[in-house]
């Protein structure tokens, strides 16, 4: 909206108050200055007003200037977006890594949640986000997530979605394997007892 405005001239409207002239200053020169303030304070405050919601243009359609107008609104989000902040932070803390689910979709959920931090301004070390997500696999994860816990050399988030994906990959097949051994072994006894008929 102050990008907007600004390319409207407008947003010294919402910083500033009517001009105070000078004593000197002819009446008839006053009131033209007064008039095209009001004017554009106008302008300024509906321009903002239209960019709302239905219902926040009901809350807030009664504001005198569109300074008055600017101010209600940065407290309201600015309190908001504080209260976002420690959302986020309580989502990230409690954010639980299951077996049921793809380990890789998960990690790229506690991606995005990191992603709101980095763009509200709130500034998350990458060594401390790699040791976070390791700390959140689940149980049947516990090899491998010693396993990272005991490298010495300091981990990307890429090379952990790289050894992840690989990990799951290998999981994967691995289930996969165990599963056709298991249907392979009891074709071997069925064929064992034809023969034997």
């Amino acid at each position: 909206m102050f990008f907007y405005l600004t390319t409207l001239s407008l947003q010294k409207f919402i910083k500033e108050d009517v001009s105070v002239l000078p004593d000197e200053t002819p009446e008839n020169e006053r009131f033209l200055v007064t008039e095209s303030w009001k004017h554009s304070d106008f302008l300024c405050k509906n321009y903002i007003l239209s960019g709302l919601e239905d219902d926040l243009y009901n809350v807030y359609s009664n504001m005198e200037t569109s300074k008055q107008l600017w101010i209600a609104l940065e407290r309201k989000y600015k309190t908001e977006d504080a209260g976002l902040k420690k959302f986020g932070a309580a989502k990230f803390l409690d954010y639980k890594i299951v077996d049921s689910k793809s380990v890789i979709t998960q990690v790229q959920e506690l991606q995005v949640i990191i992603h709101d931090f980095l763009a509200e301004g709130l500034v998350i070390n990458e060594a401390f986000q790699v040791a976070a997500m390791i700390e959140k696999f689940p149980p049947l994860w516990k090899d491998f997530k010693n396993y990272l816990k005991h490298k010495r050399k300091e981990m990307s988030l890429e090379d952990l979605i790289v050894r992840l994906r690989i990990e799951e990959d290998n999981k994967v097949a691995e289930k996969k394997g165990s599963g056709n051994s298991t249907i392979m072994g009891a074709n071997i006894v069925e064929d064992r007892k034809r023969k034997k008929s």
